[in-house]
């Protein structure tokens, strides 16, 4: 058996690691769906740090990567449908980001293959920083009653926002909506409400893409991957639901 075959397996999981992970997974998705973002910003740190806190299990950052690829392209989908069906979508944002975005976030998939851990865990940590940074910066947050269909943005703007983001987010196997939701503010200039349920569909687009990218490199390691899948369906969903009935300064 060769070693990309181990790393697509990954490591053994008890069924304390299994439910560990499960409800990793659920947490993750929930924010998410509440938010619009893929649930990576909260993913990432607990799934390096809570299963070797609780004695029940360890990934290294690239099998973290790899399962919050997979995660986020559940879970945007999951919690994109449905913001769709509450009609906070626009179509045009999310096909003019998700395709920027996926061909960013495959180049920086394939390219993680080859990135030291701790180049990765620094990106991430920039992303975050700059997510920070932006959530305060000023945005079109309070109209709540905004026709997706009929929100006007520049394409160039949004599109080279998502393409960067994808880049970095194919990196450290994050969907990068903590990141694209605050520029979707503050540079697009997209409502609150819109920006959550069209980040989501970017998100997906471009998680489809980062999937691919850790695949055929042989970075996702399946057993843990599926037991944080199992949580991420139900938690977007409650995570949208939650969303719908919140104020937008709120969310």
């Amino acid at each position: 058996m060769g070693e990309p075959e181990v790393a697509r397996l990954g490591p053994p999981v008890t069924l304390a690691f299994a439910l560990t992970l499960l409800a990793l997974g659920l947490l993750g998705a929930f924010v998410a769906g509440l938010l619009g973002v893929g649930g990576a910003i909260v993913m990432i740190p607990l799934l390096l740090y809570v299963p070797p806190a609780l004695g029940a299990g360890r990934l290294d950052v690239k099998a973290v990567a790899g399962v919050t690829m997979t995660q986020v392209l559940v879970a945007a989908v999951s919690g994109m449908l449905a913001h769709r069906r509450r009609h906070a979508v626009s179509a045009r944002l999310a096909w003019i980001g998700g395709v920027a975005m996926a061909a960013g976030s495959l180049v920086g998939a394939l390219a993680s293959k080859w990135a030291d851990e701790r180049a990765l865990l620094g990106v991430f940590a920039l992303m975050v920083s700059a997510a920070a940074v932006l959530i305060v910066a000023p945005g079109r947050r309070d109209d709540a009653e905004a026709d997706a269909a009929r929100v006007a943005f520049s394409p160039v703007r949004a599109a080279t926002v998502a393409s960067g983001v994808g880049v970095a987010a194919g990196l450290v196997g994050a969907g990068g909506a903590f990141l694209l939701v605050p520029l979707l503010l503050a540079v697009v200039g997209i409502p609150i409400r819109v920006t959550i349920g069209s980040s989501l569909a970017i998100t997906a687009l471009g998680a489809v893409a980062g999937f691919l990218g850790k695949l055929v490199t042989g970075q996702i390691p399946w057993a843990p991957t599926l037991a944080v899948v199992a949580g991420a369906v139900p938690g977007a969903q409650l995570g949208a639901l939650v969303s719908r009935r919140l104020p937008p300064r709120a969310l």
